[in-house]
């Protein structure tokens, strides 16, 4: 798989948060900001991962992330990061009626975060395009994209059913509108927050 160099900046200082986040659980396992950043680094790595690992990641990254709402029940950056989380695992669920738990988890994390932190644009609009979300993966689904999610696994399948009726193109637009969402509602909203609570040192010369 390649990466843009954009993609491998965000690979490098997620990594390095993931890193760092694990080495201050050892000393410290009832932080619940080092727990927040542990699961949102993971579910920033997981974007760039192929299915199967990308599915791992979350459910670990949902994890940490309900360890941290457990030691802090009204922690809405948590809240916020775990209905991330939940809403990434449902779009790599082919089943909808699986899909659709993961989708109610998501809407009722970002529902409390929310109601802790009333102003939030971030929080208000995760809120507002989640009820917007099962309509997409049905979508992702019957056009055989589901698949290709993060990091774009089993391509030449789905390919070849989207290749149908030369739905090809209209299929591969849709896949992009869905994706530019996905990455706008989990992957740079994510990567913001934890760029703001954790950057990195320099790289030594």
């Amino acid at each position: 798989m390649e990466f843009s160099q954009e993609e491998f900046d965000r690979l490098i200082l997620s990594e390095h948060t993931r890193q760092t986040a694990e080495a201050n659980y050892v000393k410290n396992p009832r932080d619940a900001d080092n727990l927040t950043k542990w699961g949102g680094a993971l579910l920033e790595l997981s974007q760039l991962q192929n299915v199967s690992d990308s599915k791992m990641m979350i459910s670990d990254a949902i994890a940490k992330l309900e360890e941290a709402v457990l030691i802090d029940p009204v922690k809405h950056d948590a809240l916020w990061c775990l209905g991330n989380a939940h809403t990434s695992q449902a779009f790599l669920t082919p089943d909808v009626d699986e899909a659709k738990v993961a989708f109610d988890k998501a809407r009722d994390c970002f529902q409390k975060a929310v109601d802790e932190d009333p102003s939030n644009e971030l929080y208000l609009k995760s809120l507002e395009v989640t009820d917007k979300a099962p309509e997409l993966h049905v979508e992702i689904h019957k056009h055989g994209l589901g698949q290709q999610t993060m990091g774009g696994a089993s391509s030449a399948s789905a390919s070849a059913s989207v290749n149908e009726k030369g739905s090809k193109k209209k299929s591969s637009d849709l896949k992009y509108d869905i994706f530019g969402w996905i990455i706008l509602a989990v992957g740079i909203v994510a990567w913001v927050g934890m760029a703001k609570s954790h950057i990195p040192p320099p790289p030594p010369r």
